[in-house]
C-alpha cells in the first residue's frame, strides 16, 4: 500500500512540509515529527559557522522514519523537512533573541523566555551541544522569511489535521515524536535502570490520563523503561495545543536515542529496525484507541 503524500511548499530552496496520509482516516490521532528534518536550506549553511554535522546535532534525527508506518493504521504523519537548526516549531512565533539581529524586533516579540534566553528560541542561536550557529547578525527580515516559509505552513498543518480529527472524531490526539539525547535518558540514581522514553503531558494538562496511560503500558510492555514528564512534560506544541477539555489531546514523546542511533556519527544503528517495529506496535495500540474512552468528564460534554 502505498502512502499519499501531500507537500506544503512555502520556500524556494526546499519543501517545508509533509503529510503522510493514510488512504482512509480511521482514527483521531496525529502523529507529528517537528525536529526530523534533514533538508538543509543553502542559506543556513552558507550563514553558519558550523558545518552540517554540528548542525545536525540539534535534530530528532531519523525520528519520522521511526513512525512512517503511521498511514498503514488509518492515522497521518506529519513532519517537517527544514532542520530544527534553522526553524523551531515547537516554539512560540514571537519568540526570537534580540542578541541575533542586527536591527530591532517588533515590539511584540517574547525576547526574554526562558528558551529565548537559552539560545533555543523559534530561530536557534545555538544548536544542542551550545554552539553558536551563526558568523554573523541576521536581520529580522531573515526570521520573517523564515517564519513564513517554514514556521506557518507546518502549524496550518498540524492545526488543519486537528480539525480535521474533531470533524471526523469529535476529538483529536496528537503523538507529538521527539529524541533525546542518551545522557537525558540516563537513570536519576545509580540503581535505576536506563530510561528509554519520557512522555510529557504537561503533569496532565495537555492530555487525557487514559491516552498516557495507555502508550505508557504498551511501552512497558515492550520492556521499555518508562518516565512522565521528567525530564520533558512536553513543550510548545503540547501547552498551545492541548486542551483536553475542548478535545484536543497532545503527548510528547521522548526516545533515548541510544536505542537506535549512534550518536556521534548521526547514523542509525543495529537497534533501528527492532525500535520501528515497536513503535509500529505503539501507532497499532494508539490508532485503536476510542475517543469514547477518554476521561468520563470528556466523554460528557
Amino acid at each position: 500500500m502505498s502512502d499519499e503524500k501531500i507537500k506544503a511548499s512555502g520556500g524556494k530552496s526546499h519543501a517545508d512540509v509533509e503529510i503522510l496520509a493514510p488512504p482512509e482516516v480511521t482514527s483521531p490521532v496525529v502523529f507529528a515529527s517537528p525536529h526530523s528534518g534533514r533538508d538543509y536550506p543553502p542559506d543556513l549553511l552558507r550563514n553558519s559557522r558550523l558545518d552540517r554535522h554540528a548542525l545536525r546535532q540539534s535534530e530528532d534525527s531519523y525520528v519520522d522514519l521511526l513512525f512512517d508506518r503511521a498511514p498503514r493504521y488509518g492515522s497521518p504523519l506529519l513532519r517537517a523537512l527544514f532542520p530544527r537548526a534553522y526553524v523551531d516549531v515547537n516554539r512560540a512565533r514571537d519568540e526570537l533573541d534580540p542578541r541575533m539581529f542586527a536591527d530591532d524586533l517588533p515590539r511584540g516579540a517574547d525576547t526574554r523566555s526562558s528558551r529565548v534566553i537559552a539560545g533555543l528560541g523559534v530561530i536557534p542561536r545555538i544548536v544542542a551541544d551550545g554552539h553558536d550557529i551563526y558568523a554573523r547578525k541576521l536581520f529580522y527580515m531573515d526570521a520573517q522569511r523564515r517564519l513564513k516559509s517554514c514556521y506557518d505552513p507546518y502549524h496550518a498543518a498540524l492545526s488543519g489535521l486537528i480539525e480535521d480529527a474533531k470533524t471526523r472524531f469529535g476529538c483529536a490526539i496528537v503523538i507529538d515524536c521527539h529524541s533525546m539525547p542518551s545522557a537525558g535518558g540516563a537513570p536519576f540514581g545509580d540503581n535505576d535502570r536506563r530510561i528509554d522514553f519520557v512522555l510529557g503531558d504537561r503533569f496532565g494538562s495537555s492530555c487525557a490520563p487514559s491516552v498516557t496511560a495507555l502508550v505508557e503500558q504498551t511501552l512497558a510492555d515492550l520492556g521499555y523503561e518508562v518516565a512522565r514528564n521528567a525530564p520533558y512534560a512536553g513543550g510548545y506544541v503540547a501547552a498551545s495545543y492541548g486542551r483536553p477539555k475542548k478535545g484536543v489531546h497532545v503527548l510528547q514523546i521522548e526516545i533515548n536515542r541510544a536505542l537506535y542511533l549512534t550518536e556521534a556519527k548521526i547514523a542509525r544503528n543495529e537497534g533501528f529496525d527492532g525500535l520501528r517495529d515497536a513503535m509500529t506496535r505503539l501507532i497499532a495500540e494508539a490508532t485503536q484507541f476510542a475517543p469514547e474512552n477518554l476521561w468520563p468528564a470528556q466523554a460528557a460534554e
